[in-house]
């Protein structure tokens, strides 16, 4: 490859890489991406056709899709209308308690003089989209401390409690029930070695290996794991064409690293380590700062995902610590591997330059 034709691709590559090179926040649940507590809801005490409720942040918070034509009123904690969720948007009632309770996490707010839950409603529009989702501290556990029974089993899953939050369908009162569970974290001893693992392949695919082609192993693996995280990591929205235009704006990065992976490959088959490394370079800090913002599926019990747990544990592993391998690893593609006229060897078999 001439000096004009390498410059073109590293510069088109760059420019690939560092436009894509932004947390993945489709993968997490408002920031979230994994916990061992984990909320459900169980039922509603009457059919709401076109009203969906879910619990989002793994019990922390709930979400109200409204698509029918009818009105739903959310109560608060003393049973003052909280919310209204309608075909012309979402209002909240300044008046109620709930309204700044459900601010924090934690509820830890100061009241102002006019949240009164006896006092008239007092409706500001908040949304022109029928939906919503609120903290609510009615569907997680609100102390720092672990539940006592799972202070008492550790190692056993548990049923935290069950909770109720009433809501009106045009003003018909409807009661919606649901679970908090908690479940325990994978086995350290278990995952941890094979973390260290991943980063150690990356590394001596770059310095120990006789030709590139592991570090070509090792791009396309971890490549895969990212468009397999995008495919499986369920989008948000109210109607199918809401979730599809979600999932095209999140599928864009890992495309364009996906074709940058395509390069990266063949300069190793062809056993140029000057662009492979580089390429792998890239590749691998873009990889890391896709998954970086998924940490916590690393050591969460539950994570958000259309596919089994396990893949999307190690999908992250293979983004977080297999992009650090991959940047190790480049550095020694690029000193072991120079690159050399394509006629000189047969492609990806030339020995390295340093022994070992």
């Amino acid at each position: 490859m001439t000096a004009r034709r390498l410059s073109a691709v590293l510069l088109a590559a760059v420019v690939v890489v560092l436009t894509s090179a932004t947390p993945a926040a489709a993968h997490t649940d408002r920031g979230v991406a994994g916990s061992d507590y984990d909320g459900r809801v169980l039922g509603t005490s009457v059919s709401m056709p076109g009203v969906t409720v879910r619990v989002t942040e793994f019990g922390d918070s709930l979400e109200l899709l409204n698509g029918s034509a009818s009105t739903v009123t959310v109560y608060g904690y003393s049973d003052e209308e909280y919310l209204r969720i309608g075909p012309d948007g979402v209002w909240r009632n300044a008046n109620s308690p709930a309204t700044y309770i459900n601010i924090r996490r934690d509820g830890a707010v100061s009241l102002p003089a006019r949240a009164d839950a006896r006092a008239t409603p007092a409706w500001e529009q908040v949304s022109t989209q029928p939906e919503y989702s609120w903290h609510d501290h009615r569907t997680h556990w609100m102390s720092p401390n672990p539940p006592p029974q799972v202070t008492a089993a550790p190692e056993a899953e548990h049923t935290i409690f069950t909770w109720e939050v009433p809501l009106a369908l045009d003003g018909a009162p409807v009661l919606v029930t649901g679970e908090l569970t908690w479940s325990p974290p994978p086995r350290g001893a278990v995952w941890w070695p094979l973390y260290a693992l991943i980063v150690l392949a990356g590394a001596l695919a770059g310095f120990r290996a006789r030709t590139l082609r592991p570090l070509a192993a090792l791009l396309t693996l971890s490549t895969t794991a990212a468009v397999w995280h995008l495919v499986a990591t369920p989008q948000s929205g109210l109607t199918a064409l809401d979730r599809g235009l979600a999932l095209g704006q999140a599928s864009l990065p890992t495309l364009l690293i996906a074709a940058v992976t395509v390069l990266a490959v063949r300069a190793a088959w062809r056993g140029n380590g000057l662009l492979a490394g580089i390429l792998a370079a890239l590749i691998g800090f873009t990889h890391l700062v896709q998954g970086l913002p998924d940490m916590d599926v690393l050591w969460s019990a539950n994570v958000i995902t259309g596919g089994p747990t396990v893949l999307a544990r190690l999908s992250v592993a293979l983004l977080i610590l297999g992009g650090l391998g991959l940047m190790a690893g480049a550095a020694g593609a690029v000193r072991r591997f120079p690159p050399q006229p394509e006629d000189a060897v047969a492609p990806g078999d030339r020995p390295s330059t340093v022994a070992g």
